[in-house]
């Protein structure tokens, strides 16, 4: 739902990935590479020839299937939406992918860009910053959720300086103050400050933020009881 929109291309490989499965069902577990450009043809002398590679992979076990499966649950889900390699891996394990066969599709992601999670943590500070208001202490939380390692993350949350954070944190006490009219000072105080710390603001910069809000209102803040 949060997730923003980021066009990794078009993703031609999403043709491929609907024709396989149909000449595994012509030609046996056999199926190509699953990256290469000639994956085609060779799957298709599969069925002429049962001494083909394709063939004798088929009987050796299915360890290009588990390519191939592992490919196009990734393609499927990276589909109108960027993920990080962790909810690609995690997702390849819940269906029980092979270690090495998901590493073997994730690497090759990576790769050709498929996979970049610098370019999702960049896009989602971008996002959740000015679509939700989110500060950087919540942005961090919520892209550590989603395994982006430490160091792309704080590089991420360097998009926004205190300045840009500090005037987002205006913006929405200003959209939520009238909602408050007829409260008193205290609650109207805990409120707004509330909702700021919920989306990531400390402590000192939502309380200096609001109080300037309800003085410019006119409301006297002498004496108002801390939020926290």
């Amino acid at each position: 739902g949060g997730d923003p929109a980021s066009d990794h291309g078009p993703v031609e490989p999403e043709a491929g990935a609907g024709a396989r499965p149909g000449r595994r069902s012509r030609g046996g577990a056999g199926a190509g590479s699953g990256f290469g450009e000639g994956a085609g043809p060779r799957a298709r002398s599969s069925t002429r020839s049962s001494g083909s590679p394709s063939s004798s992979r088929a009987e050796k076990g299915e360890p290009r299937d588990q390519v191939e499966q592992a490919r196009n649950i990734c393609l499927r889900l990276l589909t109108g939406t960027p993920r990080t390699r962790k909810q690609l891996a995690d997702a390849l394990r819940k269906r029980e992918i092979p270690d090495e066969a998901a590493e073997e599709v994730l690497a090759r992601f990576e790769d050709v860009g498929l996979i970049d999670d610098a370019a999702f943590a960049g896009a989602w500070v971008e996002s959740r910053h000015h679509g939700r208001g989110l500060a950087r202490r919540a942005l961090v939380r919520e892209l550590r959720t989603k395994g982006v390692d430490s160091t792309v993350i704080d590089e991420a949350v360097g998009q926004l300086d205190a300045e840009q954070e500090e005037e987002t944190a205006r913006e929405l006490v200003a959209r939520k103050l009238r909602s408050t009219r007829g409260l008193d000072r205290d609650k109207r105080l805990r409120r707004l400050a509330g909702m700021l710390a919920r989306k990531g603001y400390g402590e000192g910069m939502a309380l200096r933020v609001v109080r300037q809000a309800l003085e410019e209102e006119g409301e006297d803040t002498e004496g108002l009881d801390e939020p926290f």
